[in-house]
């Protein structure tokens, strides 16, 4: 790896709606002696359902949701109170008062609406940096005494253990709109809902690049409502393959990258490390090289908290990432060829695969649920929280930092378990647990900095980030990294293990043969 010179064209200036904000109108003000408790939240409909979801709301706020306004497209119902919410415009005006008001989730109590109508609100939503929560139909909200118990099925700040985080901002906007976008590993939970929120600020175009065709062709149907794959909006292509990557950078010239595409999961990979190599750091390596060589203007990794002071393969391996876009990231911003950053995620609840779908599984069948250590803890975040911190990320980097969501105080699993089996009405005594032992590389506790790593504030008041420790550039890990990748080509795992704890001082690999893993009845999930 050698560092690359280019010349990028200027980032240019451009407004976002807004950015900084209106302050709302008196009569959308919350009064001083009742400060909000929740998110500002804008709702869609001020019919029967819009009504008594502001009633429920305001009976219930730890749903953490405050309503501040309503929306309707019925001429009799403007300027009108409701609850002591006004109705501040039309569902057309949903993106421009959205962002005077500083909405950060706009609630849709609308019953009936098509799905294409859902999708464009959504959108709307979207663009003004709001997260979108959504009611059932009207029918099945009438069958309940509270309409607002419908807005969740369970109490992710319970399961989290803190208040979610209202995380992007609509000056993401300035970073995304009328620029071409490539999102990596985009068929993925993170990669997917990345690209639904990136098309909602306007890119002048969405690459979305993974290996599966199956899951881009499911992609593009629920963003677009229709997959003809006939467009240059999905890429196939493996990031392991240099060529093919230098030639999409050639030809599509993505402004904005985020990458995404990785091999995620531990206990596989401490089996097949060669395969982390390839994927997880020679695979950035192709990206940043082309990112570079192309004048790509922003350049965002997905890391995971598991590269702090890493103790497995996956680890390792995305630390190596991390340390190849900062090194990069130095010489680019010397350069003044574009600004390359790092993110790193806890374990996301709702992606696939995630400890909720296979916990409510094990549940659902009637199997004991599977705990690697009584003491087991994880720090956790939302999608949302994910995908907003990757875009704000975006928004807020200079060069070579790795971002990390304050995400509060780690998680007992064991506690999780107990509060999701709660909200799904089952008693503790009905649970059953079976431990099963940490794994090869897993850590009985996770964190999200290295011990040697300073963290630092942002912009952003629950985002930390941390920069790179004075050292060399890209030459400086050419060497390793070359002895690295050829040990993983020839599928020397052994070979690898040792590359790796050379590079990165500190690692101890596990041992070359794990022991095998106990057969299980059920799914298990990852990193739990």
């Amino acid at each position: 790896m050698s560092p690359h010179s280019t010349s990028a064209r200027p980032h240019a200036a451009r407004s976002g709606p807004g950015g900084g904000g209106e302050a709302p109108s008196p009569a959308a003000a919350t009064p001083a002696a009742t400060p909000p408790t929740g998110l500002r939240t804008l709702i869609v409909g001020a019919g029967a359902a819009g009504t008594a979801l502001v009633r429920d709301l305001d009976r219930t706020p730890e749903f953490g949701l405050d309503p501040i306004g309503l929306l309707d497209d019925d001429p009799a119902k403007a300027g009108r109170v409701v609850g002591g919410v006004p109705v501040l415009g039309t569902l057309a005006e949903l993106t421009e008062l959205a962002v005077r008001h500083r909405v950060q989730v706009v609630a849709l109590a609308i019953p009936g609406l098509a799905p294409q109508r859902v999708r464009a609100l959504a959108t709307a939503a979207a663009a003004a940096g709001a997260a979108v929560r959504y009611l059932p139909s009207f029918l099945a909200a009438l069958r309940r005494e509270v309409v607002g118990s419908d807005m969740r099925s369970l109490d992710v700040n319970r399961l989290i253990g803190r208040h979610e985080v209202h995380v992007v901002s609509a000056d993401v906007r300035d970073v995304i709109e009328g620029r071409r976008v490539l999102v990596t590993g985009a068929g993925g939970s993170i990669g997917s809902e990345l690209c639904r929120q990136v098309h909602a600020f306007n890119p002048s175009a969405l690459y979305m690049l993974d290996h599966d065709e199956s899951n881009l062709h499911r992609l593009q149907l629920e963003i677009w409502g229709e997959a003809l794959l006939t467009d240059d909006s999905l890429v196939i292509a493996d990031i392991r393959d240099r060529p093919r990557i230098q030639q999409i950078f050639r030809d599509l010239k993505p402004e904005v990258v985020f990458h995404a595409a990785a091999h995620k999961h531990l206990p596989l990979l401490e089996r097949h490390p060669s395969e982390a190599v390839k994927s997880n750091v020679l695979g950035t390596d192709h990206l940043v090289e082309a990112a570079l060589a192309t004048g790509v203007e922003r350049f965002v990794l997905i890391s995971t908290d598991k590269a702090a002071d890493p103790t497995s393969v996956l680890g390792a391996s995305k630390r190596l990432a991390e340390l190849i876009v900062q090194a990069n990231a130095r010489d680019a911003r010397n350069l003044g060829t574009g600004v390359f950053s790092a993110v790193r995620f806890g374990n996301v609840l709702g992606s696939r695969g995630s400890l909720l779908s296979v916990l409510a599984e094990q549940l659902r069948s009637g199997v004991p649920v599977t705990i690697t250590h009584p003491d087991v803890t994880r720090f956790f975040m939302t999608i949302e929280e994910a995908v907003g911190l990757v875009l704000e990320s975006g928004r807020m980097a200079r060069g070579g930092e790795v971002f990390v969501l304050d995400m509060g105080d780690p998680v007992r699993i064991v506690d999780l378990v107990h509060n999701f089996a709660e909200q799904v009405q089952l008693g503790r005594d009905e649970v059953e647990i079976r431990f099963t032992g940490l794994r090869a590389g897993e850590k009985l506790n996770e964190a999200l900095f290295s011990e040697g790593e300073e963290r630092l504030p942002t912009a952003h008041a629950r985002i930390y980030a941390t920069v790179a420790e004075c050292g060399g550039g890209p030459e400086d890990l050419a060497g390793g990294l070359t002895g690295l990748y050829a040990a993983a080509v020839g599928n020397s795992d052994g070979e690898v293990r040792r590359r790796l704890a050379e590079l990165l001082p500190g690692y101890r690999t596990a041992e070359a043969e794990p022991a095998p893993v106990p057969a299980l009845s059920s799914p298990y999930p990852d990193g739990f």
